[in-house]
């Protein structure tokens, strides 16, 4: 009985949250997407016609200069663009982009697809999630995709490096 009065309360606790982002009231929402930015970062049209851009949550794919970085943009374009999805996750990053999962119509887990595929790591700073450690094991020990590549760089040593580059040229 107790468990049963926890579990509401959490629930309740839940739904009274407030994501601080107006476009998306709950952590889950549905829409339509109209753009792919590159191959963790889409947008979507809501129901409301309003537009919400989404970070994938807990990985990072190549950036479109590295290799494999087109590789991803293409594979998130194929699994989503154009059609419905469900987001799920209402924080936002330091640019204002909503961070959350992404499911297409048959339940199918973008984030994970990427990682599953040899198309993105598991953000560690952000992520605990043992299903993408396990998934990005797999790849890497199947070589697909970037896991082809000897020493594949990481995404955000590449910014890193890049910006590190820019401030040294200046």
């Amino acid at each position: 009985m107790r468990l049963k009065y926890y579990a509401l309360i959490c629930l309740f606790l839940i739904s009274c949250s407030d994501s601080g982002n107006p476009k998306i009231k709950s952590s889950n929402q549905k829409g339509k997407v109209v753009a792919v930015k590159d191959g963790d970062t889409i947008e979507i049209l809501t129901s409301t016609n309003e537009t919400v851009t989404i970070r994938l949550t807990e990985i990072d794919c190549p950036e479109k200069k590295q290799s494999f970085g087109k590789q991803a943009k293409q594979f998130t374009s194929n699994f989503c663009f154009g059609k419905f999805v469900e987001i799920i996750g209402n924080k936002k990053d330091r640019y204002g982009r909503t961070l959350a999962f992404v499911f297409d119509e048959e339940g199918n887990n973008l984030n994970e697809a990427l990682v599953k595929n040899g198309l993105a790591w598991q953000y560690v700073v952000y992520s605990k999630s043992e299903i993408l450690r396990k998934l990005e094991q797999e790849a890497r020990d199947a070589k697909l995709g970037l896991w082809i590549d000897e020493n594949p760089i990481p995404p955000w040593v590449f910014r890193k490096s890049r910006k590190n580059n820019q401030i040294k040229i200046l």
